[in-house]
Formats: structure tokens, sequence, C-alpha cells
């Protein structure tokens, strides 16, 4: 039997078993099913994987090469097979001393060069060296989307404490309401626009560009003084009005999703200072030595990916909420909807092959206690289980504050409790036997106070969110997708499935401006809706 074969059965037969069973076969549980990476604690105990589960999902990781793979990864090899290219996001954020080669030839001295280049701008903006044309930067627009937004908005929302420059906004969405917000307010003499595209050819960002360009020129007399790019497209950003000297590049190598700790994360720098931002890539870099150095049994990010290979695959979970209990790290869960669902959202398999299993889940989730109020109602007593993520640090930045801060913590372990234990039926009837009620009306509202329970949640704490531990998290969460990406044998840095949708919408934005004949090659419901928005369109 296939270690597949093994795990399928092994959760069959944990099917009946509620994870208490676990705790009070194992008083050690609480502590053997919890992993640590520097001050970085992973608990994982309250799942419904057994030593046996755990050997099985270790001995997968070790049969589909994870070790070697990570190795190909950190090494340079083109891992990347469909684009031909090496994966080394890792590279942005290694030390001053490492060596990193693909084909040959030690990449780092290009990207040191870049780096430098990006931090010099950055200062320059932070102490009023880099003016606009009416006086010093007081505001940062970053135009991109997806890897280009996502990333480096998440992050600059993250580390708000450390926020000592220029105010720095992000705006991806096409939705002109998107700039237009963002814009409103600003004074134009004084903002920078940094406008993020490797290849400059990104109809969303592009279109924001110009809008941000005519509302600039406005005002200033040479509006293209004040943009920056972050793009390899040279001859591009030289016909868009842009300086050599603010375009900074970066590698065929770096994925966008993987990129904010390179240029794309120029406006963080902008916000928090090289120092903070160098404390961040240092993070990272930890988590990298990490997830090298320890054993597969001791590893956090393969143990997080085998955790959710458990829930997902072998188990059936399809979706996982990701659920920080911090504010400032409201973004996460939509950054990791990018990272985990447009990596492992994949159909084949290296070869080309069909899948034989799921691919990845559906990643999702809101900041505790908000979505307390608002989906925790199915994740408890709904008919579907959701494996939780919970995110927790042990202290907030605001002295004054900290009882918030332990209500806050309460409410994170209570909830993973409360999914844990769940509420039988007698301890709901003893509840309503104590408010008095009884016989058909006692029963009946007993059953609407029940809790199944039973339901699986990790925990990963850290002392504070800082920008080192930022880094941490942001490289477990890369390294997860990897390792998850490799035990299901797909490409997990390409991201074919966007195509489609881009083609399309280039065909189809005439078609709102033609004649109804022009859409005859569209399917029925699609020329009906065409006709609708053009019909409203010119009223």
């Amino acid at each position: 039997m296939s270690v597949w074969g093994e795990l399928a059965k092994n959760q069959r037969l944990a099917e009946g078993r509620h994870i208490l069973d676990l705790f009070a076969a194992d008083e050690s549980r609480g502590t053997d099913f919890t992993v640590r990476a520097g001050e970085m604690v992973l608990d994982y105990a309250k799942t419904n994987i057994d030593p046996d589960a755990r050997r099985l999902l270790l001995a997968l990781a070790h049969e589909c090469g994870v070790e070697d793979r990570r190795a190909d990864m950190f090494g340079g090899v083109r891992i990347n097979e469909t684009e031909a290219r090496a994966v080394l996001h890792i590279a942005q954020r290694a030390g001053d001393e490492a060596v990193i080669s693909v084909d040959g030839v030690d990449v780092m001295a290009r990207l040191r060069a870049i780096r430098a280049r990006a931090y010099g701008f950055a200062q320059d903006v932070r102490q009023g060296r880099f003016r606009g044309q009416g006086g010093a930067i007081t505001d940062v627009v970053n135009i991109g989307i997806g890897g280009s937004d996502l990333g480096p908005a998440m992050a600059t929302l993250a580390l708000a404490p450390w926020h000592d420059g220029p105010r720095v906004h992000y705006v991806s969405n096409v939705d002109g309401a998107h700039i237009a917000d963002t814009l409103r307010g600003l004074d134009p003499e004084t903002t920078l626009v940094i406008v993020a595209s490797k290849t400059f050819t990104t109809i969303e960002t592009m279109t924001n560009a110009r809008t941000a360009r005519e509302w600039m020129g406005a005002r200033v007399s040479d509006p293209a003084a004040q943009f920056a790019a972050v793009s390899t497209a040279l001859d591009k950003t030289t016909a868009f009005g842009i300086a050599q000297k603010r375009v900074f590049g970066f590698e065929d190598w770096v994925g966008g999703r993987y990129s904010m700790w390179g240029p794309i994360g120029l406006g963080l720098m902008m916000a928090v200072g090289a120092q903070n931002f160098e404390a961040m890539l240092a993070g990272g870099r930890a988590m990298d030595a990490h997830f090298c150095e320890a054993p597969l049994e001791q590893n956090m990010p393969v143990l997080l990916a085998l955790v959710g290979l458990w829930h997902n695959q072998i188990c059936g979970h399809a979706t996982r909420a990701v659920l920080p209990y911090d504010q400032r790290l409201a973004r996460l869960p939509a950054y990791l909807q990018q990272l985990e669902m447009e990596s492992n959202g994949k159909r084949v398999d290296m070869a080309g092959r069909d899948l034989d299993r799921q691919s990845g889940p559906v990643v999702w989730g809101e900041p505790g206690t908000n979505g307390q109020h608002a989906f925790y109602q199915l994740i408890h007593q709904g008919t579907r289980v959701v494996p939780c993520e919970f995110l927790l640090a042990a202290q907030g930045h605001e002295p004054d504050l900290a009882h918030q801060h332990r209500l806050l913590a309460a409410n994170c372990l209570a909830q993973s409790e409360a999914l844990l234990r769940g509420r039988t039926l007698e301890e709901a009837r003893a509840i309503m036997a104590a408010k008095g009620l009884e016989g058909e009306e006692l029963d009946r509202q007993a059953r609407h106070r029940v809790f199944p329970g039973n339901r699986p949640s990790t925990t990963l704490v850290y002392p504070q969110l800082t920008p080192f531990t930022l880094g941490q998290i942001i490289a477990l969460y890369e390294h997860r997708v990897f390792v998850e990406g490799v035990v299901l044998g797909i490409n997990s840095f390409d991201q074919w499935g966007v195509e489609l949708g881009k083609e399309l919408a280039v065909a189809l934005a005439p078609l709102l401006e033609g004649d109804a004949a022009d859409a005859a090659s569209k399917d029925p419901s699609t020329r009906h809706l065409l006709a609708y928005l053009r019909a409203h369109q010119s009223a």
C-alpha cells in the first residue's frame, strides 16, 4: 500500500475519534505536537493527526523528495520547469556573505546593487533630498496589482508602528474608484508615484499610472519627474518619461507573489526605512535557515504543510481559514490567498498529467475578533468542517492598552478551545434547565446550543509583531506552499490560470464601445450583458 493509501486508512480510523481522545491518551501531546523556530511556536496539537499519521506524513514528504527539491531551489536549479526559470526569491533576503548561482553565475552582486540603489532612493525621499515640485514628498502612491500590491500593502499595514517616513498608499484595482479615492486629498506637488509592473504592460497598472500622471500634470509642469518604476522594461519606462535612475528592476527568477523582499517593497522601504526593512529580511533569512537545517519532524514549514495536506487531501476539507488575532495583519489572509491559491491552484502535475487528487484549498479569513461576529457561526456550528489557523502575538505595541491585548489573546485561545471541545447536548440541556425551561421546549432550545466540537486548528504564537517576526511569518508560508506543491507534484511557481481572462478582457473592451454586431462571436449571455452595459453607458 502506498503512503497515500496508508494515510487514507488512518483517516478512516480517525473519523469517529475526538481530538480530545488524543489528549487523554497522551499527556505530553500539548508539547509533542508543537514545533519551534527561534521564538516562534506552532501548535498543531488541536488536530486529529495522531503519531502514526504524523509518521506517515513525514514519510510522504521524504518519499516525494522535499529535501532534494529544497536543495534544488536554494541551489538555483530551474525548478519552475514550465517557464525554465530558477526560483530564487530567497536570494533577495540572503545575507551579504551568500553566494547563490544560476547556471554557474553568481546572482548576488547584481541583486545587492539593485537593493542599494533602492535603499538610497528611499532614503533620499525620507530625508527630503528627493523633492516634489512643491516641496518634500509627503505621500507615496504605489500602483501595482497582484504580487506588486498584496505583499507590500500587507507589510506596510503590519509595520505601522515603525512608520516614520511619508504616508504610503496602494492602488491596484482598475476600477476608477480606487485611484480616485486614493488621490483625493493628496497634493500632486508633494506626491511620488511608484509604478510596479515587471513588463510595464499590465493593463490595470498602466491604466492607473496614466490616470495618476494626468492628475499630477494638472498641477505640476513635469509629472514624470515625480514617478518611479519597479520594472525590467527600460524602453517602456523611458517612453513613459521616467528617468532610468528611478527605475529598479528584478530578475525573472523572482515570481510576483514572492517579490516583496526586493524593489517591489520600495514603498515599504520609504515608510519604515532601510534598517527596519533589513530586519524583515533577517526574519525571512532566519526562517530559511530553519527550513534548510531542521529535520523534517522539527521543521515548521514542513509540518505546517503536512497539516494542510492532511486536512485538504486526506480529510477532504476544501477550505482553510487564516485568522490573525492582530489588526495590523488584516491583509495577511488576502496576501495568502494569492500566495497559496495562485501557487497551488493547479490541475496537472509537472509532467502535464491530470492530478489524481485535489490541489490547493480555498484560503480565506479575517482578523479576530471581527470574524467572531461574522463567520465563526459557520465554523462552530455549520455542516462543513473548516480547519482554522490562528496567529497571535504575546504582546502588543500599545502598553497603555495591554488590557485590550489580554482580552484579544483570551478570545483567540477561547475560539480554538471551543472548536476543540464543543458543547454536548447534555451540557446544553443543563444550561437550559438552569434557566427554568423544561420538557419539549427545554430540548428544542438545547439543540440550538449544541456545538459539535472536534474541529481542527493550529495556532502560531510569537513574542510581538516586529519587522523580524513579519519576515519569519511570510517566509514560513512561502516554504509551506513550496512543500505542499512538491508533495502534490505540481509547479507552484507558474500561474497560467490568470492568462485567459486577461486575453479575453483585451478583446472585450472595444465591444463596450462598438456595435452589437461586433459581439456576434460571443456567447448569448455575454452578448446580452454587453448590450445592457452599452445601453446604460450611453443613457
